[in-house]
């Protein structure tokens, strides 16, 4: 696995995209959204309808997550990673209005895998199980849209040195397939 340490921030630039490799650990900083299943569709709903999106999604990136409300100090409280798999079938579209990063757990599809290549941008993994850890990187939390999802709403968070891991690159790499590997 790649070594490889980087401090990044948001909005991602594909010169920044292009750098990264399968397995680097990056430090995020800026402005990430949130965005679950629910959110998701209700996005597609206004993509359909050509109403305004809750943001601008070039150069953007979703953190697949629910955050639950702040119960002491803070912006948040536990937020850790959904299964990223879920939200495949609204990638691709996404992806084509510009957005540049996801974060998330699991392993994505391979159609979703070529997408990211094909679009020039990247796949993270967050710490799953870790959520209240992950909480602690945001320094500001706001609801933007869909209130009435709870969780599930979409929220702004601007976040200072969220650790990450590369998982997909837009070489195509995937670090969970090289880790298959290396356990043969």
């Amino acid at each position: 696995m790649n070594k490889k340490v980087s401090n990044i921030k948001t909005p991602l630039a594909e010169s920044v995209i292009k750098k990264l490799r399968s397995g680097d650990i990056v430090y995020l900083s800026g402005t990430i959204y949130t965005a679950r299943d629910q959110a998701h569709r209700l996005i597609m709903e206004m993509i359909k309808k050509k109403k305004k999106l809750p943001f601008e999604m070039k150069g953007q990136v979703i953190y697949y997550c629910g955050p639950t409300s702040a119960r002491f100090k803070g912006h948040a409280g536990s937020c850790g990673p959904t299964t990223s798999s879920r939200m495949d079938k609204y990638t691709i579209k996404l992806l084509s209005l510009g957005l540049k990063g996801m974060i998330g757990k699991g392993e994505r599809s391979s159609e979703i895998v070529g997408a990211i290549k094909e679009k020039r941008a990247v796949y993270f993994a967050a710490p799953a199980g870790l959520g209240a850890l992950v909480s602690r990187h945001v320094i500001e939390s706001e609801c933007i849209a869909f209130k009435k999802l709870g969780p599930e709403a979409v929220y702004k968070f601007e976040v200072k040195d969220m650790p990450l891991i590369v998982v997909n690159d837009v070489k195509g790499n995937d670090v969970y397939k090289r880790k298959r590997k290396c356990l043969r």
